[in-house]
């Protein structure tokens, strides 16, 4: 008889060989994985008590808390389906998402409350809210009062098929309303034994979840970490001084996070230093990042650098660059330029890169084609969106809209989003290239590129640039430099200074916002900021 694949299986296991191993760790309360199990059972009774049934969805606004982490398990003992939301949408995104998911339930953190307040009165199939840490002036359920009026003993779980929907997660929505990428027990459950396998998860490791777990189930973190045994750190809240505190305190090893944030660790360790005596992997994804990125995390700061690409249509992960075996004759550089790109693919995923007619470029590292996918972690597709899902999945492939090239070494490298790439005279530029180079400037912090209107090529590339505390550069300085180290058809033309580059709650550099910046100051002016 075949067992399915069902989350359900993860906390059983980490309950059966770790029930009393101190696992859960927040800012002032420690679990062990049989009371985070005792918890998980309360949550499930008291949904049940509510009228959640199998199938109902479950929406959560939370950071990555204790309470984030037990919704799944406990919204999952029901047969019911997840629905993490961003922490930095507009309660009206919330509206949408909320309707469009059909959530029952509604879990909010106290601190994300005043995002809902607001538009409640407009939640068309929410009936009950819930509120994590409320406070006196908040008027709705309080989740530890209602926690703790719940019995513990095992829920009696629903017959779960590995092909239901388990996890309903909306992408960004940047061209149009957040589309709802279903997510099943199988892919989820897939993605799991692979990833714990290509990031070599053990009961030894300490994660903290510094990637938000609404984001493709924080690269599916809660799962295959829980399965090991391993020991899981939430704080409510991780800037830098967070992240280096549990650092030390925890004795972390490995965490996730978008190159941003690691940029952010790495400013804070330059101002104040950090002694950490002891192995750490940090797993980036979100945005390529330049050789030297990679250099100063190994170098410097003395941890493991990991490269990885996915996408939450892919449950995330299809790709991770390590040096393979037979590649460590390498020089040191190449080694590092290698680290830097997306990689190889996860077992289980054929990811191929396919001109405009479907066929695949060669391996030269310079001809530019779309990234395809297909592997057991492609979604079911898109909630009530039939025809965006056969836009996006063609012929068993998931269409990622990402374009790349691959090397002789079959290294996928990632050039850009179908979007960003700048047409310049008929000459393909990778922004994230120029970016890369930008990084390398002493002056510059943060670098993003998009492409502007140029009368003669077209367009051209535009940077806004963020400057490091105490340091200075002009504009032309740059677009020298931006000359002197690429070739000038790839040159910055012009140079925004801004205090802060918009950012996604995982980091990542919303270029679409400064693409309709861009495109105000244009109308404000009535020409060309460049």
């Amino acid at each position: 008889m075949n067992v399915p694949l069902v989350l359900t299986d993860f906390l059983d296991r980490a309950v059966s060989l770790y029930g009393t191993k101190k696992a859960i760790f927040t800012e002032d309360r420690v679990f062990t994985y049989g009371e985070l199990n005792e918890r998980v059972n309360r949550l499930s009774h008291g949904l049940h008590k509510l009228g959640v049934k199998k199938g109902d969805r479950v929406a959560y606004l939370a950071p990555n808390s204790v309470e984030m982490l037990e919704g799944f398990y406990g919204v999952f003992q029901l047969g019911a389906v997840i629905v993490p939301l961003n922490i930095r949408l507009k309660p009206d995104d919330y509206v949408f998402i909320l309707n469009h998911s059909e959530a029952k339930v509604l879990f909010v953190d106290q601190d994300l409350y005043h995002l809902i307040r607001p538009v409640k009165h407009k939640l068309a199939t929410v009936e009950t809210i819930i509120v994590h840490y409320k406070d006196e002036e908040t008027d709705e359920i309080g989740y530890d009062e209602w926690l703790a009026e719940q019995i513990h003993t095992p829920f009696k779980r629903e017959i779960i098929d590995e092909n239901d929907v388990c996890t309903l997660l909306y992408t960004s929505g940047t061209t149009g309303n957040p589309k709802g990428v279903m997510l099943t027990h199988r892919n989820n459950y897939l993605h799991a034994l692979t990833a714990m396998h290509h990031l070599r998860v053990t009961d030894e490791d300490v994660l903290l979840h510094v990637l938000p777990m609404f984001h493709v189930n924080g690269w599916g973190s809660p799962f295959y970490y829980t399965a090991n045994g391993a020991s899981q750190v939430c704080y409510r809240r991780t800037k830098p001084e967070d992240i280096f505190h549990a650092l030390k305190k925890h004795k972390v090893t490995i965490m996730h996070m978008a190159p941003t944030v690691l940029n952010s660790l790495f400013q804070l360790y330059e101002k104040e230093g950090l002694d950490i005596n002891h192995d750490v992997r940090v797993l980036v994804a979100g945005s390529a990042p330049p050789p030297a990125f990679v250099v100063k995390v190994e170098k410097e700061l003395g941890w493991e650098f990991i490269q990885v690409y996915g996408m939450t249509e892919s449950s995330p992960f299809s790709l991770i660059s390590r040096i393979r075996s037979h590649l460590k004759h390498l020089s040191e550089e190449e080694q590092y330029k290698l680290k830097a790109k997306a990689g190889n693919p996860f077992t289980g995923c054929e990811v191929k890169i396919v001109n405009e007619h479907g066929e695949e470029v060669a391996h030269d590292g310079k001809e530019i084609g779309e990234i395809i996918v297909r592997s057991h972690g492609v979604m079911k597709g898109y909630w009530k969106n039939e025809e965006a899902t056969m836009e996006t999945i063609k012929n068993g492939y998931l269409y990622t809209g990402d374009m790349g090239t691959i090397d002789e070494y079959g290294y996928i490298d990632i050039v850009d989003r179908k979007k960003d790439v700048i047409i310049s005279g008929g000459e393909n530029i990778s922004s994230i290239e120029v970016e890369g180079v930008l990084y390398e400037h002493p002056a510059v912090l943060e670098a993003a590129v998009i492409a502007v209107p140029h009368e003669k090529w077209g367009e051209t590339p535009h940077a806004y640039v963020v400057l490091r505390e105490g340091k200075t550069a002009t504009e032309q300085e740059l677009i020298d430099y931006s000359r002197a180290h690429l070739a000038h058809f790839k040159a910055i033309t012009g140079v925004t200074f801004v205090e802060e580059l918009p950012k996604t709650a995982s980091g990542k550099i919303q270029k679409v916002q400064l693409r309709k910046e861009y495109w105000e100051s244009v109308g404000k002016t009535g020409k060309f900021v460049n």
